[in-house]
C-alpha cells in the first residue's frame, strides 16, 4: 500500500530542512515502493546475479542520505532521484567489473558487491549509462525522462508533476530520447551530439 503522496512530500520537506524524526517516519512509508523500484532494476540484471534488493536499495539509500544538499520538491521527485542513485550503484559495480577483467588494481569487495554481472550486460549497462551522460549534455531535460520513466518507473503524470511540464511534452521527449539512445548506442552519432 503506498502512503499519501502530500504525507510522503511533507516529511521530504521536513527531512530536507534537517528533521532527523522525519526520516524515521518516513522509511516505514516509502521502504516497499523503493523495493519494488530495486526489484525492476534487478530484473534488468542476469539471472543469478547475487546482489539481493535489500542490498541495493542499502546502498542507494547510502548515496541519498549522504548528500550534501536534499531538496526534495515532491514523492515523484525522491523517487526519481532513488532510481538514479540505484542505477549508479549498479553502474559503479560494472565499471568496477570492466576494469578489473582488464587488469586494474585487486581492491577488497564488500558483500553488497559480490554480484556477478556478465561482461556483456556489465558493457551494455555502462555504455547506456555513457550514453545517458551525453544525451544530458544535449538535452537534460530528456535524459531527466529517461530517467524517471524507465529507471525510476514514475508514470507519465507524475514526471510531469517532477520536471513542471506537460504530459504531452513528457511523451513527445521520452520518444525523442529512445531513439537518440538507440541511435547513440548503435554509434549512429559518433562525436555524441
Amino acid at each position: 500500500m503506498t502512503a499519501p503522496s502530500e504525507e510522503v512530500t511533507q516529511l521530504l520537506v521536513a527531512w530536507s530542512s534537517g528533521d532527523q524524526r522525519a526520516l524515521d517516519k518516513l522509511m516505514p512509508l516509502i521502504y516497499a515502493e523503493l523495493r519494488q523500484m530495486a526489484r525492476r532494476h534487478m530484473k534488468r540484471q542476469r539471472e543469478g546475479h547475487t546482489l539481493q534488493t535489500t542490498a541495493l536499495i542499502n546502498e542507494a539509500f547510502l548515496k541519498l542520505v549522504n548528500q550534501p544538499e536534499k531538496h526534495w520538491q515532491n514523492r515523484a521527485h525522491f523517487f526519481g532521484v532513488a532510481s538514479q542513485a540505484m542505477r549508479q550503484v549498479l553502474v559503479d559495480y560494472a565499471r568496477s567489473r570492466r576494469y578489473a577483467k582488464r587488469g586494474g588494481g585487486e581492491r577488497p569487495v564488500s558483500l553488497d558487491e559480490a554480484a556477478v554481472i556478465t561482461e556483456e550486460r556489465a558493457a551494455e549497462l555502462v555504455e547506456l549509462d555513457d550514453a545517458l551522460k551525453a544525451l544530458a549534455r544535449v538535452d537534460l531535460r530528456k535524459s531527466q525522462i529517461v530517467e524517471m520513466r524507465y529507471f525510476g518507473g514514475l508514470s507519465v503524470k507524475e514526471t510531469a508533476d517532477v520536471l513542471k511540464v506537460s504530459p504531452d511534452t513528457v511523451m513527445r521527449d521520452w520518444r525523442l530520447a529512445k531513439t537518440w539512445l538507440l541511435r547513440e548506442m548503435s554509434g549512429g552519432y559518433g562525436d555524441g551530439t
